[in-house]
């Protein structure tokens, strides 16, 4: 719901129904810009449903959202959210590219995937510590180990890193050496795990859940917004489909609707995506042009050799190419690398 105060209306009485409705388990959260008169009010739906706000003599207009994500919303933050990974904003006018193994499997591993892909001109490093994993007895990462590994790799070649978190009891370590959280497709929906996200106050790279709609992505999204961490950036990495020749359908439609219906930014995975190597620059250059703000890429030193995603990682020499041929396509999107 968003409602819009009578011009008349004094800072005071403001401040009292603002208050009332703080009472009442609400949140009411300024608009940008309508002379600080507008408001998006947030709470239980069950309070909502019991307010007369549209017969209040203070009120000169309410709008009943019909979409349940408030704070990823348009209609309450109209302008563009840019979130920081380092020194680099996503979401502004430079396309970011986050690249490197699906997991860190050596110290010569993750140095020689760093140097590779801080010479083609990445941004930002990725790295797994922890790796969920469909079967039990695959690869798992080397976690605490792989932390230490992606903070002295990071210092040396000066990226900032995102690494998946599985457990919120492992926030202190991923607060000492990543840049930002990410949250992948299978905990999407984790809760627990959003909300202590939320708290810790770093960015989060949010995946999308293999089967989740758009509204679920982004009321994911809001778990984290309502704990008062704006840092959310959102990631399309493919959805599971009746389609079997790629590993998953990579959504592009969604990204356009989400560049629309939200002020978050957008990044596409299209490693995950298409889970076929030969596919990721095809649809990284699609993904440049349909609008997103940056790519997530898995870039391993050699990837027949790879613990994990081997066949969905580009070679140093093919992201190097990919760099190259993408300044096109992000530039006619109006933006650059």
């Amino acid at each position: 719901m968003f409602f819009v105060f009578k011009p008349e209306a004094t800072d005071n009485q403001r401040e009292r129904l603002l208050a009332e409705l703080r009472e009442q388990d609400m949140t009411a959260l300024a608009v940008a810009g309508n002379g600080s008169r507008a408001f998006a009010l947030v709470g239980p739906n069950s309070a909502m449903e019991k307010l007369a706000l549209d017969r209040h003599p203070l009120i000169e207009e309410v709008v009943r959202e019909k979409a349940p994500y408030k704070r990823a919303s348009r209609g309450l933050h109209p302008d563009d959210t840019l979130v920081k990974l380092g020194g680099v904003a996503v979401g502004a006018d430079r396309f970011v590219v986050i690249a490197g193994p699906c997991a860190v499997e050596s110290a010569v591993q993750i140095d020689a995937a760093a140097a590779a892909v801080a010479a083609a001109g990445a941004h930002a490093l990725r790295g797994g510590a922890y790796k969920p994993r469909t079967s039990p007895y695959s690869f798992q990462g080397r976690g605490p180990e792989a932390l230490r590994l992606l903070a002295a790799t990071s210092e040396r070649y000066g990226l900032p890193v995102v690494t998946e978190i599985l457990d919120a009891a492992d926030l202190p370590g991923f607060m000492q050496c990543a840049a930002a959280l990410q949250i992948g497709a299978r905990n999407m929906q984790n809760y627990t795990l959003l909300r202590a996200a939320g708290k810790s106050g770093m960015p989060v790279v949010l995946k999308r859940g293999l089967s989740a709609t758009l509204e679920e992505l982004l009321l994911s999204a809001e778990y984290i917004l309502n704990e008062g961490n704006n840092n959310v950036i959102l990631c399309e990495r493919g959805i599971r489909t009746f389609e079997n020749a790629t590993r998953n359908t990579l959504d592009l439609n969604a990204v356009a609707w989400l560049k629309r219906n939200t002020h978050l930014p957008v990044l596409v995975d299209p490693s995950h995506g298409t889970g076929i190597a030969e596919l990721v620059a095809p649809l990284a250059k699609a993904a440049a042009a349909v609008g997103a703000d940056g790519l997530l890429i898995e870039v391993h030193p050699s990837p027949a050799e790879a613990l994990s995603d081997g066949r969905q990682s580009l070679s140093p020499e093919a992201f190097a190419r990919l760099m190259r041929e993408l300044r096109p396509y992000v530039e006619a999107s109006g933006r650059h690398l």
